[in-house]
């Protein structure tokens, strides 16, 4: 009788939930130029597709809105107009159709566009549900989310900053090699192992720190390196060399034993799935928008907590900080998120956005993603209103969609 009445009330609630959502049909998707990008650079040629916080905001004939971040003006152009009319609920069909809906599979710079879209799709239906982001992916695992340092303004010596950092609340400060140019691989390996013992010094404990070779190094310069400093115990180290051919973790894992973080420059799940499977890496620094948004961000958390690895998501735009936040929220496993200190204060076009303080992200309860979008303070860049889907959606008898 208790199981009875325990599925009946959760049937209740289910119906309940879906009772909440109105009908609607997305009517208009817009992009906001942003004055720079992730790293806060401002430029006047394009910034990096994939450090773009250009705002997307999407409506629909309900009244709902969502908000998200990312994207350039054409690819955003061509992921909105296949989702003109389409229910704005219906978020994973809403992703597939964009990824599928062409005849080239997506790429790296399309998928930043996709995950802008699919951010304000979560955000608006938690919206509409009037409840955080993490309610709706199997609520808070912690209260906070611990965060490295990028760029921690300099005390001093290499040791004094990283004792100021560790003191002002972040887990550990993360530095990148020395530089080099022109590069000579001897002289920058030893003033990189140089600095790695400098800020180890200063960190005070185990762990304290991490570096960032910023796939700088040729392969054997990388694991030579990488053992030199494992007596330092990092956090992790990232990136030790290029990204192109991930099979090569094959090759140097069995080389180190430093905790390994791979994936800033990947973006959906089969970029990385075989170094997560083959647990290759130890933390995936796979991020929102890149990986094409939150819905494919979660399955890339499922990927990682099945093989024991962690999350260290690569810092991105505010409104992309705020989604984060949500999602690590809801991990139950390891989890760090990279902040630069510069870009801890805010911005005036998100009256409010991420909740930041003591070295660390908050959860907090504001529906969605606790981001709200002063529109007038941004130059709108392009609206769709147009549906647009030049080849053709396929469909199973259950109504799933199949490949063209």
């Amino acid at each position: 009788m208790k199981r009875r009445k325990f599925l009946a009330l959760s049937a209740g609630l289910a119906a309940s939930a879906l009772a909440a959502l109105p009908k609607a049909k997305i009517t208009r998707i817009r992009c906001y130029k942003s004055p720079g990008d992730a790293a806060r650079r401002q430029s006047k040629v394009p910034p990096l597709f994939n450090q773009s916080t250009n705002v997307v905001v999407v409506e629909t004939d309900a009244g709902l809105t969502g908000i998200g971040e990312g994207g350039a003006k054409d690819t955003l152009e061509q992921c909105a107009a296949a989702l003109i009319g389409r229910d704005p609920f219906r978020i994973e069909d809403n992703w597939q159709t964009v990824f599928r809906g062409y005849f080239y599979p997506a790429g790296r710079e399309k998928l930043h566009a996709l995950g802008a879209i699919d951010m304000a799709l979560w955000d608006l239906k938690a919206k509409a549900l009037g409840v955080p982001l993490y309610q709706l992916i199997g609520g808070a695992a912690r209260e906070h989310i611990e965060c490295y340092a990028t760029g921690f303004p300099s005390k001093g010596t290499l040791s004094q900053t990283a004792r100021a950092c560790v003191e002002a609340g972040y887990r550990a400060l993360r530095i990148g090699p020395a530089d080099g140019n022109p590069w000579d691989r001897f002289e920058t390996t030893r003033r990189t192992y140089e600095m790695c013992r400098e800020v180890r010094e200063g960190a005070g404990k185990d762990g304290g720190w991490a570096v960032d070779f910023h796939t700088r190094f040729d392969f054997p310069d990388a694991v030579r390196l990488a053992k030199q400093i494992e007596p330092l115990a990092p956090y992790f180290v990232e990136d030790l060399v290029r990204s192109e051919n991930p099979e090569i973790y094959k090759v140097l894992r069995g080389q180190t034993s430093v905790p390994i973080a791979v994936g800033e420059q990947f973006g959906a799940k089969w970029d990385v799935n075989m170094l997560i499977e083959n647990h290759l890496i130890d933390y995936a620094r796979v991020t929102v928008p890149n990986a094409g948004g939150i819905t494919e961000f979660i399955k890339i958390m499922a990927l990682c907590e099945t093989h024991n690895v962690g999350l260290i998501p690569h810092f991105t735009g505010p409104i992309s900080e705020a989604a984060l936040v949500h999602l690590c929220g809801a991990f139950s496993g390891p989890a760090l998120m990279e902040m630069l200190p510069r870009a801890t204060g805010g911005v005036s076009y998100l009256p409010q956005c991420f909740d930041f303080r003591n070295g660390k992200l908050w959860l907090n309860d504001r529906p969605g993603l606790g981001v709200t979008f002063d529109e007038k303070q941004l130059p709108l860049l392009t609206e769709v209103t147009e549906a647009a889907q030049p080849t053709p959606i396929y469909r199973r008898p259950d109504g799933s969609i199949t490949n063209w």
